[in-house]
């Protein structure tokens, strides 16, 4: 299912970050309580279909243990390593970081227009020393 012509194939310029903080938002209140529900609930049916929380609980281990307070990423503007990048039809990617000190937030995002609105369909979220480079692609 691809966006109406009137939503665009990727996120306008306010949109996307608060996509972006929503799925910040969402992961820090999942690794904070243990439970990945809601935010399995915000993502696509296909995300849904490939994953569970028991997996996602798995994945985000590492930035558990960090401590990262996730939450700080609301406070600042995401810093893009490239444009979003249409993958396919009603599908698109997001690169960038949150520049905060001692360590910042680095991601890497898929959203999927589903179900009459953008939807998480990938994530990949790290914390990294605030000094390490901004990788291009």
């Amino acid at each position: 299912m691809r966006p109406p012509d009137s939503v665009g194939a990727v996120p306008g310029a306010l949109e996307l970050p608060q996509l972006i903080w929503s799925t910040m938002a969402a992961l820090e209140h999942a690794n904070r309580t243990g439970n990945y529900s809601v935010m399995l609930g915000m993502s696509s049916q296909a995300f849904q279909r490939v994953t569970d929380e028991t997996a996602l609980a798995r994945i985000f281990s590492n930035l558990r243990l960090t401590r990262v307070d996730l939450t700080q990423t609301l406070l600042v503007p995401p810093t893009y390593v490239a444009p979003p990048r249409v993958l396919q039809d009603g599908v698109f990617q997001v690169q960038g970081i949150f520049p905060m000190r001692p360590v910042s937030v680095q991601f890497d995002l898929i959203y999927q227009w589903d179900r009459g609105r953008w939807r998480l369909a990938g994530i990949d979220v790290v914390a990294v020393p605030f000094d390490r480079p901004v990788p291009t692609r």
